[in-house]
């Protein structure tokens, strides 16, 4: 396994951007955005960026211009789109499937950014389909229906848990909120089994 870390130039600032090639050939290659106020040291980030990493995933952790500059207040979503795409486009490899993927804010910009990306599959990681209290402002829209995408939310998620449909799966963490922190482990183990029975890993 080898780690480096360096500043990607986007057109919304500067992003900073850690990659982590595994021991072997990889077979797929997973790109994961924060959440709004967070950073790519979110349990659930490093629980899913360590277990990939084992199953033979290369994995981009990618820091927004917004938060490599000190704020906490996201961008504009089409600022965050267009920093994201920046950081995509410079930093795949070809000839390996790209999953796109985040948590919350960086799970939103993934899925909207993945058609346009030719990303084989996305991972959104507690997807917040609305704001809490506010059902009917639903991003439900924002999920890629054509593209392979697994959802992973607790039952608890106060920003709600998408329907499955179409290529989108979703899967309840029982007694999980919106930060994802009971049972890391437990939740990288059903990416890793999704990301297998795609034959994006290393390990069949």
């Amino acid at each position: 396994m080898t780690s480096s870390e360096k500043i990607v130039e986007t057109p919304r600032g500067p992003a900073r951007v850690r990659v982590t090639d595994p021991a072997g050939p990889s077979r797929g290659q997973l790109f994961l955005g924060h959440g709004a106020g967070g950073g790519v040291d979110a349990p659930d980030l490093v629980a899913v960026h360590d277990a990939a990493v084992a199953a033979g995933v290369r994995v981009v952790l990618v820091t927004q211009p917004y938060r490599v500059a000190g704020r906490r207040a996201p961008a504009p979503a089409g600022q965050l789109d267009e920093a994201w795409t920046a950081v995509v486009r410079a930093e795949a490899v070809p000839d390996r499937p790209l999953i796109l993927g985040g948590r919350s804010s960086g799970a939103r910009v993934a899925s909207r950014t993945a058609p346009h990306l030719g990303a084989a599959g996305v991972l959104a990681l507690a997807f917040p389909l609305h704001p809490p209290g506010r059902p009917e402002k639903t991003r439900a829209a924002e999920l890629p229906a054509q593209i392979p995408t697994l959802v992973l939310n607790g039952d608890r998620d106060p920003f709600g848990v998408p329907e499955a449909g179409g290529a989108v799966e979703v899967i309840v963490r029982p007694g999980a909120v919106h930060d994802l922190k009971k049972d890391p482990p437990g939740t990288a183990a059903l990416v890793i089994d999704w990301l297998r029975r795609h034959g994006w890993t290393a390990e069949f």
